[in-house]
């Protein structure tokens, strides 16, 4: 059976999440993206603390799927160092985990 991933990124700007969604999905990469925000984040940059406005992109793909997915995300992501964490999916329904397979392949 496959290991299934959701895989976390932040960007600056709407059209960039929407842009790196759909490039994801396209490619194969990942079964679905979801973009949500606005989300108000503080972090700290260069020894200072920061806050800012970002979008969260949530992708559902499959573990031999996330170094292709990884690299596709820093490689197009308006960032310097991105942001990209993935987490396992640790039970769904067949039906459902199914689609990701195929939704990927």
């Amino acid at each position: 059976m496959a290991d299934f991933l959701i895989v976390i990124t932040t960007v600056d700007t709407h059209d960039a999440a929407q842009k790196l969604s759909r490039s994801a999905v396209e490619a194969g990469l990942a079964a679905s993206g979801q973009v949500t925000g606005p989300i108000e984040t503080t972090y700290r940059h260069l020894g200072e603390v920061a806050e800012g406005t970002e979008y969260q992109v949530t992708f559902r793909t499959t573990e031999d799927q996330r170094v292709a997915l990884e690299g596709h995300l820093v490689g197009d992501h308006p960032y310097d160092s991105p942001e990209v964490i993935a987490f396992r999916i640790d039970s769904g329904r067949a039906e459902y985990l199914d689609w990701i397979i195929r939704a990927t392949r």
